[in-house]
């Protein structure tokens, strides 16, 4: 796949979720085979571009990949601004986000809210792909609701605007992450422009990635929520792809336990000893509820171990639970397969 004249090696990327898809998490996918993986969303807010958070989220290097930068505002003019700025950073993607449905974006007529109002994407849109020589893609839902899925016609804004690639996360704004993904409607939007589009919603493994590519006619898939403690999967689930695999190869148990100590060991680099121990303890339930998620786990176990992770705020005996933790589950399965 091409977006613009970069090249990606595969077709298969991991979404942009705020407070999730942090440096330390972009580097693991991308080594592990993700064929992109897109910053945190960002504010298109100057005033707010120096702040520490802001900062943190712009940080990428090249173990990262392709350097892909999220914005999310209203103000057409502020838009084209930070566009402009994280061009001069070094962002080699501006993504805009007109796909988040929280509350504290749409409330200020952001994200998908703004899919409401059709002039003012296509202002925005043509704002900020004037203001840098850079791609430039977006990101939508299929509407602001199920009586007004609006998708297609936001696809041919976009299109005539320059953006260079649509993804869309195939529900509306009112329905969050509520209900079943929408196939057909995103296969709708695949057929009323000529670019690129992505399909995102409910893809968790080959099978459903296989499934969906055909039934969409869309050029790549975007995985988010089901990447939580398995940041292995976008990877796989490409391998698979690019194979003519039936499904995904699955890591072995140890093997997953030893990306995710590789994980939080980057994150307490990242964030340093007090704040690292703390966001490590989030990606460590995820990695439970994986774990239980595979059989691999009970859930009243998982429940005790995040219990006792969670007291943790030092960064070394985080690791040695982690290595506690990995030799117990190991042991425990090779005696049962005895």
């Amino acid at each position: 796949m091409h977006i613009g004249s970069l090249k990606l090696c595969n077709s298969v990327f991991l979404a942009p979720m705020a407070g999730v898809t942090d440096l330390p998490m972009r580097e693991l996918a991308v080594e592990l085979g993700a064929g992109l993986a897109v910053g945190e969303m960002q504010t298109a807010d100057a005033s707010l571009a120096h702040t520490r958070k802001t900062r943190l989220r712009r940080q990428h290097n090249e173990k990262a990949g392709i350097r892909s930068v999220q914005i999310v505002g209203w103000d057409p003019n502020q838009l084209a601004t930070a566009a402009r700025f994280n061009a001069e950073q070094g962002a080699e993607i501006i993504d805009i986000n007109m796909g988040c449905p929280a509350k504290k974006v749409c409330n200020k007529a952001a994200g998908s809210a703004l899919l409401a109002d059709e002039p003012l994407v296509g202002r925005i849109l043509s704002a900020v792909v004037a203001a840098v020589d850079i791609p430039v893609t977006l990101k939508i839902r299929t509407g602001t609701h199920r009586e007004q899925r609006n998708g297609c016609r936001i696809g041919r804004i976009a299109q005539d605007a320059g953006i260079q690639l649509l993804t869309v996360h195939g529900r509306t704004r009112a329905d969050r992450f509520k209900g079943a993904a929408e196939y057909d409607t995103i296969a709708e939007i695949v057929n009323a422009v000529s670019i690129p589009v992505v399909a995102n919603g409910d893809i968790d493994s080959a099978v459903k990635a296989r499934a969906v590519l055909s039934h969409t006619g869309a050029a790549g898939i975007m995985i988010g929520r089901a990447a939580l403690g398995r940041i292995w999967l976008p990877g796989a689930i490409a391998s698979a792809l690019t194979r003519d695999a039936i499904e995904a190869s699955t890591p072995s148990i140890a093997q997953q336990a030893f990306i995710h100590a590789r994980h939080v060991a980057r994150l307490h680099a990242f964030y340093g000893e007090y704040l690292g121990p703390r966001i490590a303890r989030k990606h460590q339930a995820w990695f439970l509820d994986a774990l239980v998620s595979q059989g691999a786990l009970d859930t009243a176990s998982a429940r005790e171990w995040r219990r006792s992770f969670n007291t943790i705020d030092d960064a070394q005996q985080q690791f040695d639970q982690l290595q506690k933790f990995e030799q117990i589950l190991c042991h425990d399965r090779d005696r049962l397969a005895a």
